[in-house]
């Protein structure tokens, strides 16, 4: 995918992209030090402004990361990515120091931003660590204030996902156990008329 095609997306919409459930892959990185992660328990929080949560359990060397910079980055990956996803998923940097660089995904930065993204990706956020010790330590659970967010305008356009206009392999991929993920399917719309 290129950056073409990665345009800015309005705070007050960020949450749209996380509505759709997919994996989200994890970044972070403090003083050249990177790791991407998989996760699937992220969501919206709060609409204005954006904020979100993500569980990221202790033993985790990106959470290390995000506990040293104060940050992380949260992007979709897609059908596109899906074997460096799981790749991430099933070696820790714990025991992989080359970890990111053998599971073959390719890395871009924003300007302004030190946090590594991953390419072929449908959205990009990137979040300040809202600290909360109590919930951190208990149960692992990070609050993330959302200060930029980008998507790839062939199926995220005017605040809205479009998978059924685009190319399946923007589609995202959403985990369910082991090595079996789901892509998006078909819209189907109710007859309830909601602006928005």
């Amino acid at each position: 995918m290129s950056e073409q095609f990665i345009k800015p997306v309005a705070l007050e919409k960020g949450y749209r992209l996380l509505n759709v459930g997919g994996t989200a892959l994890v970044s972070a990185s403090f003083e050249g030090d990177l790791d991407l992660m998989p996760a699937t328990w992220v969501g919206a929080l709060n609409l204005d402004p954006f904020r979100c949560t993500a569980i990221i359990d202790s033993t985790h060397y990106t959470r290390r990361l995000m506990e040293q910079s104060g940050m992380f980055s949260l992007q979709l990956p897609t059908l596109f990515n899906i074997e460096p996803t799981m790749y991430l998923g099933a070696v820790s940097k714990n025991d992989e120091p080359d970890k990111v660089k053998k599971s073959g995904i390719e890395l871009f930065y924003m300007d302004g931003y030190d946090l590594p993204l991953a390419r072929g990706c449908a959205a990009w956020m990137i979040f300040k660590i809202l600290k909360e010790p109590e919930n951190e330590r208990k149960y692992d659970l990070f609050i993330g204030e959302c200060v930029a967010a980008w998507a790839d305008e062939r199926v995220f356009k005017d605040g809205h996902w479009q998978f059924e206009k685009a190319d399946p392999k923007f589609s995202t991929i959403h985990y369910v156990a082991g090595n079996h993920f789901y892509t998006m399917g078909q819209p189907h719309y109710t007859k309830l008329s909601i602006e928005g």
